[in-house]
This record gives structure tokens, C-alpha cells and sequence, in this order.
């Protein structure tokens, strides 16, 4: 199984790309799927292609995660997008992981994906949009059931090894962290 990382037009640069590195660092099979056509425009004006175009992914292909970057116009593409609502509906139903970083947690409320028991971080920004006792504020990832939340992208090195953590284990984010040096 593997990672499914969706990129919309104004994703935060340093949360997506920092998540592909760390799960390909981490031996993670990770497909980048773009909500829009190659070459996507992250927030900083930087350009990326995807792998794929998310209409072409197989929904009967299961992945371990599916992760939404954040950024305040990528998180409105996410929660705009039918195709996104599908996968978090699909990874729920398989009992699947879902990550979501900055302003992206909003794209679960959006999709009514978001249950409100569940604990999370978010961009401080966006975290009004969330019940009361909902947002850790104390945190800068929170996992909850099978939801990994991330601040900002001042901790997506952090959101991407707790990805790491809870798909392979801490020996794998040792390893990975013997090339990057990051404090983990």
C-alpha cells in the first residue's frame, strides 16, 4: 500500500513537498495527484507536477494515507472538490489514514468528513471554523483515531515524520532522520 498526496492550485510549497520527501525518504510508494492541470501553482508561485490528475486515480486502489496540504487557497480547492470528498468517504470506509496540515483540516469539515469528538491542529487562521474543545492548541500534530493534523508550515517537517511514525514505526523515522538531521 502506499501514500496518496493531493495538490491544489495555492498549496502550501513546504507542507506538500516536505511530506513527499520524508514518505519517499521513508520507502512510502507515494502518488501525487494534482486537483488541477500540470503545472501546478503552489502558494509561493512555485511550480510542481503532479504524478497524475486525480479524476485518473482508481478509486478501488486502497492507500494507507491520503494527505491534504494545506494553504489557504489549496484548502479551498480541497474543499471544493467532489473528488476529494470521495477519497476521505473511501479512506474512512477501509478504515484508512487521513493527514491534514494548515488550513486543509477545514477541507474535512467541508466534506462532513470531520467527526466532532475528534481532536486536531490547525492553522490559527482557519480554527474559528472548528467546534469549541476541538483545536489543540498546545500541540503542532495531533493524532486522533486514524486523522494526523498539522499547524503550519513551520511543522511540516514534524506532521510528515508522524506520518512516517504511524505508518512504518519509530525505526523507520530513525532512519529517514539519519539523512536529514531534523529534531524529531
Amino acid at each position: 500500500m502506499s501514500a496518496l498526496v493531493f495538490l491544489a492550485p495555492g498549496f502550501e510549497d513546504i507542507e506538500g513537498i516536505t511530506v513527499i520527501d520524508i514518505l519517499r525518504r521513508a520507502e512510502i510508494e507515494t502518488l501525487v495527484a494534482g486537483l488541477a492541470p500540470n503545472p501546478i501553482i503552489a502558494a509561493r508561485r512555485t511550480k510542481h507536477l503532479a504524478d497524475v490528475s486525480l479524476r485518473d486515480v482508481d478509486p478501488a486502489r486502497e492507500f494507507e494515507v491520503v494527505v491534504l496540504p494545506g494553504g489557504a487557497e489549496g484548502a479551498k480547492h480541497l474543499a471544493a472538490s467532489p473528488l476529494v470528498g470521495d477519497w476521505l468517504m473511501r479512506q474512512r470506509e477501509r478504515g484508512q489514514w487521513v493527514a491534514a496540515i494548515c488550513a486543509a483540516p477545514t477541507a474535512l469539515l467541508a466534506h462532513a468528513w470531520l467527526r466532532p469528538e475528534q481532536k486536531i491542529i490547525s492553522h490559527p487562521s482557519v480554527q474559528a471554523q472548528f467546534p469549541a474543545g476541538q483545536v489543540q492548541n498546545a500541540s503542532r500534530v495531533v493524532v486522533d483515531g486514524r486523522l494526523i493534523t498539522g499547524l503550519a508550515a513551520g511543522g511540516a517537517m514534524e506532521f510528515a515524520f508522524e506520518i512516517v511514525r504511524q505508518l512504518r514505526g519509530g525505526d523507520a523515522v530513525a532512519r529517514v532522520n539519519e539523512g536529514v538531521h531534523a529534531v524529531v
